[in-house]
Order: C-alpha cells, then structure tokens, then sequence
C-alpha cells in the first residue's frame, strides 16, 4: 500500500513537473493560457469594450480635426498635444503607480476619460466645437491617460496566479488592444458617415462603463508597494538607475523608442493620406479612413496572436530584429500605394511588423522586471513610447505640409531602417534574447 502510495505521489509530482515546463510546440492551449484565469478573463472583455470605443473616437476626432482645419500639419498639433502630459506627468505617474493600488488608480483616470468623451460629445452635437477644443480636450485625455497607462500595464501582472503566464497574459493584452484597433476605426467611420463625430463620441463614454465594472468586479493579489515613507523622487531616481544599470531592459526602451519616433508617428497623417492619396470625398472619406486605421489594427492584432502562441518559446528576441526590418520596408510599400485596395494590405502589414516590435518590448521588459519596480520602469518604457510618437507626429506633420505626405512617410521609412541596421550592427543582445 505504501509503495502504491509512493507511486501515486510520484505521478502527480511528475504531472506537476510536466506541467511546470513549457510546451515547445504550437497549441492554441499556449496561445490562451492566460484565460484560465477569471480576473484575465473579467479584465479582458471590459477592456475590448473600452477600447473599442476609445479607437472610435480616436478616428472620429482626427477625421474631424482635419474637417475643421483643412490641415495635416493641425493633425500632428492634436497628437503633440495628447503627448505633452507624457513629457510632464509619466515618470511622476510610475512612482505613483508603485505607492497605491493600481486597481483604485484606474477607476480615478477611467472615470476621468469618460467624463471628457461626454464633454467632447456635447460639444459636437451643440455645434459648438472648434479646433482649440480639440487641442485642449486632447491634452486633458493625454494627463488621465498617462496615470492610465503604468498602472494598466502594471496590473497584468495581478491578473495571474503563475508568473510562467506573465508573457502569454502580455501578449493578449496587446491583442485585445490590437482587436479594439482593427474594429474600433471601421465602425467610426461608419457611424461618422452615417451619423456623425458626435455619436462616435457618446458610444466611447458608454464604453469606459464596461472597464470601470470590471475592475469593480476583480478580486486581485496584492502586490509589494514603495515604502510610504519613500519621496516620489526619490522613487523616480531609482526607478531611472535601475534602467540605467539592467542592459537588456536598457536596450528594449531605445529600441522602442527608435520605433514610436519613426514607425508609428506616420498614423497622424492617415486622414489625410485618405483624402489626398486615395481621392475619398465629402462622404466616402471617413470611411477610408476607417478602413486605414482598421487595417493596421488587424495587422497589429495578428502580431499580437503571433507573440502570444509562442511566448512560451526562447525566440522573442529573434522575431523582435525582424520586425525592425520588415516595418520599414513595408512602410516604403505603403507610401506609394494609391489605391485603397493596395493600400489596406500594406497597412496590415505595417501594423503586423511595428507592433511586433512594441508588444515584443513590453513582453520581454515584464518578464524581466523586479513586482516593486514595475510601475516606474513601465512608466520609463511608457514615456520613451508615448513621448516620441507626439514628437515623431509633429516631425512628419510639418514634413507633410512643407514636402507632401508620400515625402514624410518615405523619410520615416528610412529613418527606421537606418535604426534597424545600427542596432543590428550595434545591440546584438537583442537576437539573443528570450
């Protein structure tokens, strides 16, 4: 009995062993490991509805702006001032994040966002709106969502009891945000050309309901927080020479930010590129423009689905240097495309290849940071992100109005891929790592 015992015991250690190890192959059992966990699974369906109607908005409010202002250089203006509070706030932000909960943090900023998508709303259905508006609202959102963001990021880590799924978990989020990217813009331009910005608006504020339940509803572990003694500069400073001093960690935020300043800054102009480059009228415009944006999602979502499947696998740091090389080369495609049948495949390819890179450099920075320095280095992350592309938006912005929109894609291009090729030359930790 005691040797059946024995034997017993030791075929459930070595199913809990076997379990332990990550499987080397493909399996939609590795692609969606982290929903078996209820939190993952509550936080994941409040988040697509939010997002959803945050990239409904997002596309409504860029078509509207360049309604109003006639101006791609105004397009880059309301996306400079979105990432303004980034430059300001962030790194404030990430020590903020590491002193209180981040589930209480996220029920202030998404409260906050959903009274400003109202306030939005009211303002376009009295007729009342004008481009300052724009601006002004965009540098409000740009303050809730930078406390939004390293609180947001941070709190994937709480969503799952196994740190083996901390990838997998990153690598879904990064879908469900890719998800709300590829649907939320076609469906704005459709209510855009139907209904108009004004609803675009509304059905964004109902969104935050969904997220803000849903955090209600989570019941997560806690997690090591800054002591309270500690200065909130004092926590920034550590937050900075922790980077500083973590090579790899070092390496994936240049690596990023060489991305968000050249390969994504392009999206501010896609409302004018669907007017000017793909000939949309008064009436068919808006829905381009949708379609572009809704394209790059889809592209963004595969990338997302692609990590996700092999995050089990030590190749993150390979599939990350392709991604450095393919973005560019499908961007130099994409800004001689004029037929919005050409173009939507190139767009998907765009966003398939950049966000290879970004979800890449979230998940292999969270699978590499210390619980109670998450929130400052994901703020570091987030402000090197969300910092350039405001800035690389403004560059090719006025590139654009001075040049044409063809000569600000084409110089981004080729900016990144000089990029690609001195951190292959220069970092070559990056293909090595896991």
């Amino acid at each position: 009995m005691a040797d059946e015992k024995m034997s017993e015991g030791s075929a459930v250690e070595c199913l809990d062993t076997q379990d332990m190890v990550p499987e080397s192959r493909i399996s939609l059992r590795n692609t969606f490991a982290a929903m078996r966990y209820p939190n993952f699974r509550i936080w994941f369906a409040g988040q697509l509805v939010s997002l959803f109607g945050t990239w409904m908005q997002v596309t409504a409010q860029g078509y509207l702006a360049y309604q109003l202002t006639k101006s791609a250089a105004f397009l880059g203006y309301v996306a400079f001032a979105n990432g303004v509070p980034v430059w300001l706030f962030m790194l404030y932000a990430g020590s903020v994040a590491d002193r209180v909960p981040r589930k209480r943090l996220m029920l202030y900023t998404q409260s906050a966002m959903l009274v400003l998508a109202f306030v939005l709303a009211l303002l376009t259905f009295t007729g009342l709106i004008r481009p300052w508006h724009i601006l002004v609202l965009a540098f409000l959102l740009g303050i809730a969502n930078t406390f939004d963001t390293p609180a947001r990021y941070a709190l994937v880590d709480q969503l799952v009891d196994d740190k083996r799924h901390l990838p997998n978990a990153l690598a879904l989020n990064g879908s469900m945000f890719n998800m709300a990217t590829a649907l939320g813009p076609a469906a704005a331009g459709a209510v855009y050309a139907l209904l108009g910005p004004a609803w675009c608006f509304t059905i964004n504020g109902l969104s935050f309901v969904a997220v803000i339940a849903a955090l209600l509803f989570m019941h997560l572990r806690p997690v090591p927080l800054c002591p309270r003694g500690q200065s909130p500069m004092a926590g920034i400073v550590e937050g900075l020479r922790y980077v500083w001093r973590h090579e790899n960690i070092r390496t994936l935020i240049l690596l990023m930010g060489i991305t968000s300043l050249f390969g994504l800054s392009f999206a501010a102009l896609i409302p004018a590129w669907a007017v000017k480059m793909l000939h949309g009228t008064a009436t068919t415009g808006a829905t381009i423009n949708g379609l572009l944006q809704s394209a790059r999602g889809v592209g963004a979502l595969l990338a997302a689905l692609t990590i996700a499947t092999v995050s089990h696998l030590k190749i993150k740091g390979r599939i990350a240097t392709f991604g450095t090389f393919a973005y560019p080369v499908a961007l130099l495609a994409f800004a001689v495309a004029r037929s919005t049948a050409l173009a939507l495949p190139l767009m998907a390819l765009v966003g398939f290849a950049s966000f290879l890179v970004v979800n890449l450099c979230n998940v292999l920075i969270q699978s590499q940071v210390e619980d109670s320095l998450r929130g400052r280095v994901i703020a570091i992350y987030s402000l090197v992100y969300f910092g350039m592309m405001p800035i690389g938006s403004l560059l090719t912005g006025w590139l654009a109005q001075w040049a044409s929109e063809p000569v600000a894609i084409i110089v981004s291009a080729f900016a990144a891929l000089t990029g690609a090729v001195l951190i292959w030359m220069l970092v070559p930790r990056l293909r090595a790592m896991p």
